[in-house]
């Protein structure tokens, strides 16, 4: 029997992922990528002597990887080496309160009691919620590809869905627990590993606190961009065919289903199942025939699905270390609330923003000349497609960001700079093709979609599936590594019930 054939469109953690076990499930795969890496977002940049991951800088839930390893009959740790991160944060306020957030239970007790009293049932209750979250999650977000409500529904008991908090907001459910703004605004902040806003999104993202205190945070030596060069790795090792330098110009459509890609080159590569790494409303629209189908299919997602926070990136090597600052920091803002109906429902980048580093080199030596800092700054802005988004200048904003970090306590940051690299929501649409240049996907928002993502399958044709930020479970470096999984996954379901070609 003729083994059928799959093409991946996009080598991002996603399409890599799901490259890897359509092989295990016996597809010959080929991945098209229009850039000449691996990876997508995450990526890594040098110059003098320093070494940046450009995209995804923390991981979390590992074992997401050292699943699809095992798929293929691998071990993870035979490719990269990772290593938890303590503390996991170190995190400033506009008042000059600073709070480590660590996995070691005691040390986090006195931390949290800088700010608030008896706080140790506060976060021993706070913690069980988001721990119970996670576990459900884990029969049903982290195990299937989840469409809707009605699939939630099959893997869950009424008892259950109803201890999803379904009522409540990420940042109600932190006030109710905490109603301490230190506490609450560090808790809230766990959502954008998702580029969600909390005082929208559904409360169930508060499980993200267990994921990273119950089950740490790490990092992989060497760089973040290990996790893309092991994935290459091991898709040479099954003998996945990768084509660098070769853009997608179309689907190939015959009646209903899509049945190969044309590239740039007006080659004709045709598959039993294509997968779109790049996201789904992106994907209608450059690629898909301009169909009336189409067009409808793109204006209900478009309604329903808002895409992610996008971001200015700032790379900075300089010339000396800032001894304060620990692997991964943030310099919160004064008014949270404030910051986030700017970003999100102003659509314009905060006047007071939250402001991330990481500092790879903390961990990694290798990453920085010796007696200096890579900082990764990222800060979080509207994406380009926020209807109410005004042109912005991005000089200026980095005028502020340095503003900013200069007077909580990174004195003399502009004269250290002796490298520097800058990334804009512009360089990341063109770069990666995301909605909006966003970061992390699909925006979870309780009122519009109830936290769902796209759906895997093409909802207007047969052999097209997605994967990556924007479906099922999310953004991140484990949810779209999942999601590859997990889109695998429902096509050996829906696809063994098709006919092979002859």
């Amino acid at each position: 029997m003729k083994r059928k054939t799959a093409i991946v469109v996009g080598a991002g953690l996603g399409g890599m992922s799901a490259a890897i076990r359509l092989t295990a499930d016996g597809y010959d795969v080929k991945l098209i990528e229009k850039n000449s890496n691996l990876g997508g977002k995450l990526n890594r940049r040098e110059g003098k002597g320093f070494t940046f991951d450009t995209g995804p800088s923390i991981l979390t839930m590992p074992w997401v990887l050292e699943q699809l390893f095992e798929s293929v009959h691998r071990r993870l740790e035979d490719y990269i080496t990772v290593e938890r991160v303590e503390p996991q944060w170190r995190t400033f306020f506009e008042d000059g309160t600073q709070l480590d957030v660590t996995s070691d239970l005691p040390t986090m007790l006195e931390e949290m009691a800088k700010v608030t009293q008896r706080p140790n049932r506060k976060l021993t209750d706070f913690l069980s919620y988001s721990q119970d979250m996670y576990e459900l999650c884990m029969k049903s977000f982290y195990k299937y590809s989840i469409e809707d409500l009605k699939d939630l529904k099959s893997h869950h008991k009424l008892k259950e869905l109803f201890q999803m908090d379904p009522l409540s907001t990420v940042a109600k459910s932190t006030h109710k627990h905490f109603d301490n703004k230190y506490l609450e605004q560090l808790f809230n902040f766990f959502v954008m590993y998702v580029g969600s806003n909390p005082y929208s999104s559904p409360a169930i993202l508060n499980q993200l606190v267990y994921v990273q205190l119950g089950l740490g945070i790490h990092y992989v030596k060497g760089g973040m961009y290990q996790i893309a060069e092991a994935m290459g790795q091991l898709m040479d090792e099954l003998r996945v065919e990768v084509q660098f330098n070769t853009p997608v110009k179309r689907f190939v459509v015959e009646e209903d289903t899509v049945v190969g890609v044309e590239t740039e080159d007006g080659t004709i590569h045709e598959a039993d199942v294509v997968v779109s790494n790049l996201e789904a409303i992106p994907a209608y629209r450059r690629l898909a025939p301009n169909t009336s189908k189409v067009k409808k299919e793109t204006k209900t997602l478009e309604k329903k699905f808002d895409p992610t926070v996008s971001g200015l990136v700032l790379l900075l090597g300089t010339d000396k270390k800032f001894e304060n600052l620990k692997h991964h920091n943030f310099f919160f803002s004064e008014d949270p609330e404030l910051e986030f109906k700017q970003i999100f429902d102003q659509g314009k980048p905060a006047d007071d923003p939250t402001i991330y580093i990481g500092i790879s080199s903390r961990s990694d030596e290798t990453q920085a000349p010796d007696g200096k800092d890579n900082l990764f700054v990222l800060t979080h802005v509207p994406p380009l497609s926020n209807k109410k988004r005004k042109p912005i200048d991005w000089d200026q904003y980095r005028e502020k960001v340095l503003d900013k970090l200069e007077r909580m306590g990174m004195t003399g940051l502009r004269d250290s700079i002796e490298f520097e690299y800058r990334f804009t929501p512009e360089d990341l649409e063109s770069l990666y093709g995301p909605n909006g240049g966003s970061i992390y996907g699909i925006a979870a928002d309780r009122k519009t979609n109830g936290g769902f993502k796209v759906p895997s399958k093409s909802q207007v044709y047969n052999g097209l599936y997605f994967v990556g930020g924007s479906t099922h479970p999310g953004g991140g470096v484990p949810m779209v590594t999942l999601s590859g999984q997990l889109t695998a996954d429902l096509i050996k379901e829906q696809e063994s019930k098709q006919p092979v070609k002859q």
